[in-house]
């Protein structure tokens, strides 16, 4: 199709105070705009999978999340190796004799566990956050897999503070293992209830288990149902499982006793299917247990109960998320091949095949539709990864020629490891290739243009993760001025998922996150809000179209210096300062103290030692001190910097203007596994260049920053290390607009991210409309941000009555807007 390539200007001023980009502050008065639309013509085609979810067990996503057990380690699995302080018994409280036991007496061999209670004894579970949570009047099914020599009685109770929250319940246990149940309807609401279990004579149990009857869709071994309607609100196109980190981390081995039940494991569909009490247990890459209670048929069943295209992603054997090794073992390769085989069987094969008779048995004969397959996440060895990924490709493609297979860039949005996996990506022509991407709000901002120079030949995107680092609603405006860039490339970005999905609040291992929740409520953020416009109105087809930009002046870098570390003790010495005509600015051997540097963050141990400045406590994390005057510029920066000891390198800062306005020289970051240059506005970062250089500890660098204007040329030992031109427009005003295919409706969509309302006339061009609009907006402060008690951040809805071929509207100084126009022929 035909594509229009547009972009809009910059203004930096208007969005916050103190950036570090060009532009002059907003305007007092509103700042005239045009949009002109060509409505006789049509852009990219939309495909209605274009907005998605990314769904990964992070922040407790699943157990004490989306999968409604209350009942937390129900199992008695946890260990040491999901997390240091957990132990078989975590969660639970013992009455009398209690032990937990590993010996072939357990339920199964995948379900190592179980808990043996000698007679009068109890147990006591208190769920996560503040309890198990129950609602007044709402039925609750109990259940328990238990083992006794004779009839056993074992009395259930529910119960908080303030007494039973349900008429005890009693089951008689007898002979081998057995699952017994009882339900209980809840006398009073509470967010702080314990279950209890207690036995009249000896017994092992298991499996000791409570849901809400009431889960998404009634299902069994459900999901919880308020969090589930918050996102079939979203109206997905699709669903991407499990994960992200999850899938490509720890060992490729099986849960099994040749590879002595290893426990920090990739994820592996097969270890999540079958009767709950069978399944495999886990160690989570985000450092908690995961049970798969919530497992691979419950993803298939939940996309196809929210519309979504199931897009389940499956290990390269080459890890990634900082662990980077390729696993070299054909065979295990092989075998992990054979399995994603047998996963699209599963997922579509007739009931006569062996894993469709699996997914038939689960309760689900008709196939699940599969068409998407990702293989690998995040891998930081492009070239290990992608000789695997063509293993499984060659295998997929021989087998089942309707699956497209995609591959990914790596974790960046640039840099040398996204370079080299979109060339063996083009190279090797892969239908589709995963981006990721969590950046400042100033780079989404400067960024809608991402996509207009894509290659329209090649690789088609899809953008699996990203998100602007915070849940303010100038976080989601951000976001939504960026999403207007990736419709108008709509033909080269096929699929787009913000991450992460989901949060409990009292287990966050990231942020920001989409829908927060603890165990009692949920509530979606600024970002969700945002999403779920655009996600509800996304249209058929581009409309070509163009937009007017903001007035701008552009400026040098201006700002102090500094140095700091990161969880490193490093040593600085001759500090220089020069204009760029030679002017001496600072100069600092510190042979009369520190007394030209202030400790801007109060964090680190910083003294002059032997001549030199050191940092010498090796824990701290962001150590900055500065020096110098905020209205310097053109000048240069020397250094030198010595590592003593610690995990990584040097942190050597320029353009400062306080605490989170800054640029910084990243040296033997991320653990000294490459460097970069981190632009950070209001304290979120954005990348500018970076490389593979790493940090010997002991040895003395030469470092040199040279700015000039809005220019930046780095060298290391006197040879040029990078060099990048901040220039980029972050344009405040965005828009795009989409035709409705079924109605005909034109949907304009308008960001305008500046503390200004944006008068704004709008052409239409020939066509004729209706005289009225349906208006829906987002408009809040941008400090604004939705809590469990809060919601300032959501989408409002009114009439507008001007409509013609040629008419003015005003967008709302920080809003989104959606105008869907009829049109009459």
């Amino acid at each position: 199709m035909a594509h229009r390539r547009w972009r809009l200007g910059l203004t930096l001023g208007a969005l916050m105070a103190g950036t570090l980009a060009a532009g002059p502050g907003a305007a007092a008065e509103p700042t005239d705009y045009t949009i002109s639309v060509d409505t006789a013509r049509t852009g990219a085609q939309i495909d209605d999978t274009m907005y998605g979810i990314f769904y990964e067990d992070i922040n407790r996503a699943a157990d004490g999340g989306l999968y409604a057990e209350l009942v937390q380690n129900r199992s008695f699995e946890y260990q040491t190796a999901d997390n240091r302080a957990y132990t078989p018994l975590t969660s639970w409280t013992v009455s009398g004799s209690a032990k937990v036991t590993d010996d072939d007496g357990r339920l199964n061999a995948r379900n190592r566990n179980y808990l043996t209670l000698q007679g009068g004894s109890s147990v006591t579970n208190s769920g996560y956050n503040t309890g198990i949570a129950v609602e007044k009047g709402r039925r609750y099914d109990f259940s328990v897999w238990a083992r006794a020599d004779g009839a056993t009685p074992l009395t259930v109770t529910l119960h908080d503070a303030g007494g039973e929250l349900g008429a005890a319940r009693r089951v008689v246990a007898r002979g081998g293992w057995a699952k017994y149940t009882a339900s209980f309807t809840a006398a009073r609401t509470s967010a702080t209830a314990r279950l209890t279990v207690a036995t009249a004579g000896p017994a092992a149990l298991d499996m000791i288990s409570l849901f809400p009857r009431d889960t998404y869709k009634g299902r069994k071994n459900g999901l919880r149902k308020d969090l589930a309607e918050k996102i079939e609100a979203l109206n997905p196109g699709f669903l991407r499982f499990p994960g992200g980190c999850l899938v490509n981390t720890g060992s490729h081995e099986g849960y099994d006793a040749e590879s002595g039940w290893q426990r920090k494991r990739s994820y592996q569909w097969k270890d999540t299917i079958g009767p709950v009490e069978e399944r495999a247990t886990n160690a989570n890459f985000w450092g908690y247990n995961q049970s798969y209670g919530l497992g691979y048929y419950e993803y298939f069943q939940f996309a196809e109960d929210t519309g979504a295209m199931p897009l389940p992603v499956v290990p390269a054997l080459v890890t990634g998320c900082g662990q980077n090794k390729a696993t070299d073992d054909p065979a295990l390769l092989q075998r992990h091949i054979r399995d994603t085989l047998d996963l699209i069987e599963f997922a579509n094969g007739p009931v006569t095949s062996e894993w469709g008779r699996k997914r038939a048995e689960m309760g689900h004969p008709r196939p699940f539709r599969l068409t998407h397959l990702e293989v690998g996440n995040e891998e930081n060895l492009p070239d290990e990864f992608f000789a695997r990924f063509k293993e499984f490709r060659a295998a997929i493609e021989a087998k089942h020629p309707e699956i497209t297979v995609i591959s990914n860039s790596g974790p960046d949005d640039a840099g040398t490891v996204f370079d080299r996996a979109w060339q063996l990506n083009r190279e090797a022509d892969v239908a589709m290739v995963d981006e990721h991407y969590y950046n400042s709000p100033q780079w989404f901002l400067e960024n809608n243009d991402r996509y207009d120079s894509y290659d329209r030949h090649g690789p088609k995107v899809f953008l699996g993760e990203y998100a602007s680092q915070g849940n303010t609603f100038s976080n989601a405006l951000a976001e939504a001025a960026f999403m207007t860039g990736l419709e108008r490339n709509a033909d080269i970005v096929k699929l787009a998922s913000y991450a992460p999905l989901l949060a409990n609040k009292d287990y966050v291992q990231w942020k920001p996150d989409m829908i927060w929740f603890d165990n009692a409520s949920s509530w979606g953020s600024a970002n969700y809000e945002t999403q779920k416009l655009f996600m509800n109105n996304v249209g058929d087809e581009v409309v070509p179209s163009t937009a007017s930009t903001t007035p701008t002046t552009s400026g040098p870098i201006t700002g102090a210096v500094g140095l700091s570390t990161w969880a490193t003790s490093a040593a600085y010495d001759d500090v220089r300062v020069t204009g760029a005509d030679g002017r001496p600015l600072l100069s600092d051997d510190f042979s009369g103290g520190d007394g030209q540097w202030t400790k801007a963050t109060g964090t680190g141990s910083w003294a002059v030692r032997d001549g030199a400045y050191v940092q010498s406590d090796a824990a701290a994390e962001n150590t900055l001190v500065t020096a110098g005057d905020k209205g310097w510029q053109n000048y240069d920066l020397k250094v030198k910097a010595t590592k003593k000891s610690g995990r990584e390198g040097f942190l050597v800062a320029f353009g400062v203007k306080d605490t989170g306005t800054y640029y910084w020289w990243n040296l033997g970051g991320w653990n000294n596994t490459r460097s970069a240059v981190e632009k950070s506005v209001g304290g979120a970062k954005q990348t500018m260049t970076e490389n593979a250089t790493t940090i010997e500890t002991g040895r003395t660098y030469d470092l040199h920053v040279k700015v000039r204007g809005r220019q930046v040329t780095l060298y290391v030992d006197g040879r040029v290390w990078g060099e990048f031109t901040d220039d980029k427009a972050a344009e405040p005003f965005r828009q795009v607009v989409t035709r409705d295919a079924a109605t005909g409706d034109l949907i304009v969509k308008v960001v305008n991210a500046q503390p200004s309302a944006a008068r704004t006339r709008i052409d239409l061009g020939a066509a004729a409309v209706a005289p009225t609009a349906r208006v829906t907006t987002l408009a809040a402060d941008p400090a604004a941000e939705n809590t469990a008690g809060s919601q300032p951040v959501k989408p409002v809805s009114s009439v507008f009555d001007g409509v013609d071929s040629t008419f003015s509207y005003t967008f709302p100084a920080h809003s989104v807007t959606f105008m869907r126009i009829a049109t009459t022929r």
